[in-house]
Protein backbone atom coordinates (compact mmCIF):
# COMPACT_ATOMS: atom_id res chain seq x y z
CA UNK A 1 0.00 0.00 0.00
CA UNK A 2 1.30 3.43 -0.92
CA UNK A 3 1.04 5.76 2.06
CA UNK A 4 1.11 9.55 1.77
CA UNK A 5 1.91 11.23 5.10
CA UNK A 6 0.57 14.73 5.75
CA UNK A 7 1.57 16.65 8.90
CA UNK A 8 -0.25 19.78 10.08
CA UNK A 9 1.13 21.68 13.10
CA UNK A 10 3.30 18.65 13.98
CA UNK A 11 6.63 17.06 13.06
CA UNK A 12 6.39 13.37 12.18
CA UNK A 13 8.96 11.03 13.66
CA UNK A 14 10.28 7.95 11.91
CA UNK A 15 8.85 5.89 14.77
CA UNK A 16 5.32 7.19 14.08
CA UNK A 17 5.71 6.58 10.34
CA UNK A 18 6.85 2.99 10.96
CA UNK A 19 3.95 2.43 13.38
CA UNK A 20 1.51 3.77 10.79
CA UNK A 21 2.93 1.56 8.03
CA UNK A 22 2.69 -1.47 10.31
CA UNK A 23 -0.93 -0.76 11.25
CA UNK A 24 -2.03 -0.07 7.67
CA UNK A 25 -0.26 -3.17 6.37
CA UNK A 26 -3.15 -5.25 7.76
CA UNK A 27 -5.26 -3.91 4.88
CA UNK A 28 -2.96 -5.53 2.30
CA UNK A 29 -5.02 -8.72 2.62
CA UNK A 30 -8.15 -6.82 1.58
CA UNK A 31 -6.49 -5.01 -1.31
CA UNK A 32 -4.12 -7.44 -3.05
CA UNK A 33 -3.69 -5.21 -6.10
CA UNK A 34 -2.66 -2.29 -3.98
CA UNK A 35 -4.32 0.79 -2.63
CA UNK A 36 -3.37 4.36 -1.83
CA UNK A 37 -3.65 5.76 1.68
CA UNK A 38 -3.46 9.36 2.85
CA UNK A 39 -2.78 9.76 6.57
CA UNK A 40 -3.06 13.24 8.05
CA UNK A 41 -1.68 14.01 11.49
CA UNK A 42 -2.90 17.23 13.11
CA UNK A 43 -2.54 18.72 16.57
CA UNK A 44 -5.53 20.76 17.72
CA UNK A 45 -5.10 22.22 21.19
CA UNK A 46 -4.53 19.21 23.48
CA UNK A 47 -5.91 16.63 21.03
CA UNK A 48 -3.94 14.75 18.43
CA UNK A 49 -6.11 14.00 15.42
CA UNK A 50 -5.52 11.39 12.72
CA UNK A 51 -7.43 11.14 9.44
CA UNK A 52 -7.00 8.03 7.30
CA UNK A 53 -8.36 7.82 3.75
CA UNK A 54 -7.82 4.66 1.72
CA UNK A 55 -8.60 4.61 -1.99
CA UNK A 56 -8.89 1.18 -3.59
CA UNK A 57 -10.41 0.43 -6.97
CA UNK A 58 -12.46 3.62 -6.95
CA UNK A 59 -13.85 3.11 -3.43
CA UNK A 60 -12.95 5.37 -0.53
CA UNK A 61 -12.72 4.30 3.09
CA UNK A 62 -12.27 7.13 5.59
CA UNK A 63 -11.95 7.50 9.34
CA UNK A 64 -11.07 10.41 11.60
CA UNK A 65 -10.31 10.19 15.32
CA UNK A 66 -8.91 12.42 18.08
CA UNK A 67 -7.29 11.38 21.34
CA UNK A 68 -4.42 12.27 23.65
CA UNK A 69 -1.82 10.71 21.33
CA UNK A 70 -1.43 9.89 17.65
CA UNK A 71 -1.00 6.15 18.13
CA UNK A 72 -4.34 5.75 19.91
CA UNK A 73 -6.07 7.85 17.25
CA UNK A 74 -4.50 5.78 14.48
CA UNK A 75 -5.54 2.48 16.09
CA UNK A 76 -9.13 3.73 16.35
CA UNK A 77 -9.09 4.80 12.68
CA UNK A 78 -7.82 1.39 11.58
CA UNK A 79 -10.59 -0.31 13.59
CA UNK A 80 -13.24 1.95 12.02
CA UNK A 81 -12.04 1.27 8.48
CA UNK A 82 -11.86 -2.47 9.14
CA UNK A 83 -15.47 -2.30 10.34
CA UNK A 84 -16.47 -0.42 7.17
CA UNK A 85 -14.85 -3.11 5.03
CA UNK A 86 -16.57 -5.91 6.96
CA UNK A 87 -19.99 -4.22 6.82
CA UNK A 88 -19.72 -3.66 3.09
CA UNK A 89 -18.04 -6.99 2.29
CA UNK A 90 -20.88 -8.44 0.19
CA UNK A 91 -21.57 -5.24 -1.69
CA UNK A 92 -17.88 -4.71 -2.35
CA UNK A 93 -17.40 -8.27 -3.56
CA UNK A 94 -20.16 -7.87 -6.12
CA UNK A 95 -18.86 -4.51 -7.29
CA UNK A 96 -15.14 -5.16 -7.41
CA UNK A 97 -14.57 -8.90 -7.67
CA UNK A 98 -11.01 -8.64 -8.91
CA UNK A 99 -9.85 -5.98 -6.46
CA UNK A 100 -11.36 -7.60 -3.41
CA UNK A 101 -10.46 -11.24 -4.02
CA UNK A 102 -8.77 -11.35 -0.63
CA UNK A 103 -12.01 -10.37 1.15
CA UNK A 104 -13.25 -13.89 0.46
CA UNK A 105 -10.53 -15.16 2.76
CA UNK A 106 -12.39 -13.77 5.77
CA UNK A 107 -13.36 -16.63 8.04
CA UNK A 108 -16.17 -17.22 10.51
CA UNK A 109 -13.75 -16.56 13.36
CA UNK A 110 -13.67 -12.90 12.37
CA UNK A 111 -16.05 -10.59 14.16
CA UNK A 112 -19.57 -10.94 12.82
CA UNK A 113 -21.11 -7.64 11.78
CA UNK A 114 -24.75 -7.53 10.67
CA UNK A 115 -25.12 -6.94 6.96
CA UNK A 116 -27.06 -3.91 5.80
CA UNK A 117 -30.43 -4.56 4.22
CA UNK A 118 -31.62 -2.93 1.00
CA UNK A 119 -31.61 0.82 1.27
CA UNK A 120 -34.88 2.71 1.62
CA UNK A 121 -34.14 5.67 -0.64
CA UNK A 122 -36.41 8.70 -0.63
CA UNK A 123 -36.25 10.70 -3.85
CA UNK A 124 -36.66 14.46 -3.82
CA UNK A 125 -36.30 16.80 -6.77
CA UNK A 126 -35.84 20.54 -6.82
CA UNK A 127 -34.67 23.16 -9.31
CA UNK A 128 -30.95 23.98 -9.16
CA UNK A 129 -30.58 27.71 -8.93
CA UNK A 130 -27.39 29.44 -10.08
CA UNK A 131 -25.67 30.99 -7.06
CA UNK A 132 -22.30 31.43 -5.38
CA UNK A 133 -21.01 29.11 -2.65
CA UNK A 134 -21.64 31.82 -0.05
CA UNK A 135 -25.28 32.15 -1.12
CA UNK A 136 -25.64 28.34 -1.00
CA UNK A 137 -24.28 28.28 2.57
CA UNK A 138 -26.79 30.93 3.60
CA UNK A 139 -29.61 28.95 1.97
CA UNK A 140 -28.42 25.73 3.66
CA UNK A 141 -28.39 27.43 7.06
CA UNK A 142 -31.86 28.88 6.49
CA UNK A 143 -33.17 25.38 5.73
CA UNK A 144 -31.31 23.86 8.67
CA UNK A 145 -29.68 21.18 6.51
CA UNK A 146 -26.17 19.72 6.74
CA UNK A 147 -25.57 20.05 2.99
CA UNK A 148 -26.99 21.89 -0.03
CA UNK A 149 -26.73 21.21 -3.78
CA UNK A 150 -26.63 24.16 -6.16
CA UNK A 151 -25.51 25.26 -9.62
CA UNK A 152 -22.35 27.35 -9.51
CA UNK A 153 -23.12 30.73 -11.07
CA UNK A 154 -19.65 31.00 -12.65
CA UNK A 155 -19.07 27.48 -14.00
CA UNK A 156 -22.65 26.14 -14.33
CA UNK A 157 -21.45 22.93 -12.57
CA UNK A 158 -23.50 21.17 -9.92
CA UNK A 159 -21.74 21.67 -6.57
CA UNK A 160 -22.45 20.82 -2.94
CA UNK A 161 -21.71 22.81 0.21
CA UNK A 162 -21.73 21.06 3.58
CA UNK A 163 -21.10 21.69 7.26
CA UNK A 164 -17.84 20.36 8.68
CA UNK A 165 -16.80 19.74 12.25
CA UNK A 166 -15.91 22.89 14.14
CA UNK A 167 -18.47 25.13 12.40
CA UNK A 168 -16.57 25.34 9.14
CA UNK A 169 -17.88 24.58 5.66
CA UNK A 170 -16.81 22.43 2.74
CA UNK A 171 -17.41 22.67 -1.00
CA UNK A 172 -17.58 19.68 -3.32
CA UNK A 173 -16.84 20.50 -6.96
CA UNK A 174 -17.01 17.91 -9.79
CA UNK A 175 -13.71 16.91 -11.32
CA UNK A 176 -13.25 17.54 -15.02
CA UNK A 177 -12.81 14.29 -16.92
CA UNK A 178 -10.15 14.23 -19.60
CA UNK A 179 -11.17 12.56 -22.83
Amino acid sequence: MDINFIARQVNLTDDLKEFTEKKLSKFDRFFPRGADAAVTFRRIRDDEKVEVTISAAGTLFRAEESSADFKTSLIRCVDIIEGQIRRNKTRLQKRMKTSFAAVEQLTAEDIEVPEEKDFDIRTKSFPLKPMTAEEAILQMNLLGHAFYAFEDADTAETCIVYKRHGNSYGLIVPEKKER
